[in-house]
């Protein structure tokens, strides 16, 4: 198939913000969307792809920058796709993310809204996550540059450790350093890289699923301790049997697949627990050390066990006079200062006053139901993960609270007519969905439960003004508070507050 040629454009001014981070001008009629740009950029693009409506474009020389531009922080931007905006300041990527909360909640939701607050900014621009998940591959990506400098090849082959790179999926950039987080990890990250590469351990290839490192974890904690989760996979392909030999159900098991690969000494068990005391004895910091073995063709490991290796299986984090047990498996909000500040607004528009039944929906791991616990007569949560509900229990039992109740299942099965006869008609529900939003399914059930108030955390604005259509028949949203948890990012969160009509 031959390859179109797009056109250069020459001096485009950046107009705006756009969706996804990125910028977007008008050309012949139609919008083209650019990245790693500043509105008022005057650049030249080269057109990657085109549309009936839109084209998208790479920006190939920065003519004149934008009064509004700043030099970013670090020496990735513009090739790893994890901060789109560290050529911008600060307060101006706060101005851009409360106008797309009000774009969206006004586009989309077409409801009466109240006059927003002032979006809330982070109390930390950088080192503010307490976790980062890196892969391991043995193909790092090049830029175009790069490669211009190897017109042989040489060095084509060389691994690395750090990020996924949008449209190459086999392909990892390699990360020397990230501001996002505490500069240890980066100390972890790198000396496990170099073990790795002087003592022949292999690096994870992603196309023919063979290679023993494969995925870190790493999570920090405000209480000063340091998890650690090294994945491995097999050093050579598992030999399955091929079409047409036998191959019974029983052989088909799991238990079948742990035999074989055993027998076939796939997973190089020794050079593994190497690599882990190589990072106990280098890291005495970390106090939960932890590795999984993963011969599955993705790397999640929520369905597999996690074996530790020195320490504990768990980490605390601090909230107010709270904390919060954290395992490999536990989600908790990534920027630990902020989720505080995001707490307390959406605890603050509950309005509670001691007498309240509250319903928190998609509570993970318990944080805001037991947040909220104290200034209420009873909190019932309920999580569609097991785990998660089993570690929501024990925040409640390590805090001394003991006026929660936890339910797992799918929101929609278990939040029903039914259980709401059982357990009483909530005052206030409080709900912190994934990003799709609540099914439709659950918000007939709110509104026939038909609470004094709703609070809606929202990490998806989009999606939850859909909802908040949905829901306006009965409710009118009377606050509405955006939160920022990612600076250099577009992604923003938001809280509303909904009353009865």
């Amino acid at each position: 198939m031959k390859k179109k040629n797009f056109p250069l454009l020459q001096n485009i001014t950046i107009e705006a913000v756009a969706a996804e981070g990125k910028c977007l001008f008008h050309h012949d009629g139609i919008v083209v969307f650019v990245p790693f740009c500043v509105p008022g950029d005057v650049v030249d693009v080269q057109i990657r792809r085109k549309k009936h409506s839109f084209a998208e474009g790479e920006v190939v020389r920065l003519v004149q920058p934008s009064p509004k531009r700043i030099e970013p922080q670090c020496q990735h931007f513009g090739i790893c796709g994890g901060c789109k905006w560290q050529n911008m300041p600060y307060e101006e990527q706060l101005a851009f993310k409360q106008q797309q909360v009000f774009d969206q909640l006004t586009r989309i939701g077409k409801i009466e809204l109240p006059e927003f607050m002032p979006i809330k900014g982070s109390v930390r621009q950088w080192e503010y996550r307490n976790k980062l998940d890196f892969g391991c591959c043995n193909k790092r990506w090049y830029t175009r540059e790069q490669l211009q400098t190897m017109p042989d090849g040489n060095g084509l082959t060389e691994p690395g450790i750090g990020f996924h790179i949008t449209g190459a999926f086999d392909k990892i950039l390699p990360i020397e350093k990230c501001w996002l987080m505490d500069d240890l990890h980066n100390d972890i990250r790198n000396s496990i890289y170099d073990y790795a590469r002087e003592n022949g351990i292999t690096f994870y290839d992603l196309r023919q699923q063979v290679g023993l490192l494969r995925d870190i974890v790493i999570r920090c904690s405000n209480s000063g301790e340091w998890m650690v989760v090294v994945q491995f996979g097999n050093e050579t392909p598992l030999k399955l049997p091929q079409r047409g030999e036998s191959q019974s159900p029983k052989q088909a098991s799991k238990e079948a697949l742990d035999r074989e690969i055993r027998e076939q000494k796939l997973f190089e068990r020794e050079k593994a627990m190497q690599l882990m005391q190589f990072v106990a004895d280098r890291f005495p910091q970390i106090t939960s050390l932890m590795w999984v073995y993963n011969p599955k063709c993705n790397d999640t490991f929520g369905n597999l066990n996690v074996e530790v290796f020195k320490g504990n299986d768990h980490i605390f984090l601090l909230m107010e006079d709270l904390k919060f047990k954290v395992g490999p498996k536990s989600f908790y909000q990534t920027n630990t200062e902020q989720a505080l500040h995001l707490y307390e607004v959406a605890r603050d528009f509950a309005g509670l006053t001691g007498t309240e039944l509250v319903y928190d929906l998609y509570t993970g791991t318990g944080t805001i139901a037991n947040f909220v616990a104290r200034k209420a007569k009873q909190v019932i949560g309920i999580e569609y993960v097991p785990e998660a509900i089993e570690d929501a229990k024990i925040n409640s039992e390590i805090n001394n609270i003991d006026n929660t109740l936890f339910y797992a299942g799918d929101m929609k099965d278990i939040l029903t007519d039914d259980f709401i006869k059982e357990h009483g008609r909530p005052d206030i529900i409080i709900t912190d969905p994934p990003r799709a939003g609540m099914h439709p399914d659950v918000i007939q059930v709110i509104m026939n439960a038909h609470p004094q108030r709703i609070v809606y955390v929202s990490c998806n604005p989009a999606t939850q003004a859909r909802d908040l259509q949905l829901l306006d028949p009965l409710y009118k949203v009377t606050k509405a508070q955006p939160v920022d948890m990612f600076p250099h990012t577009p992604h923003v969160e938001n809280v509303v507050l909904l009353e009865q009509r």
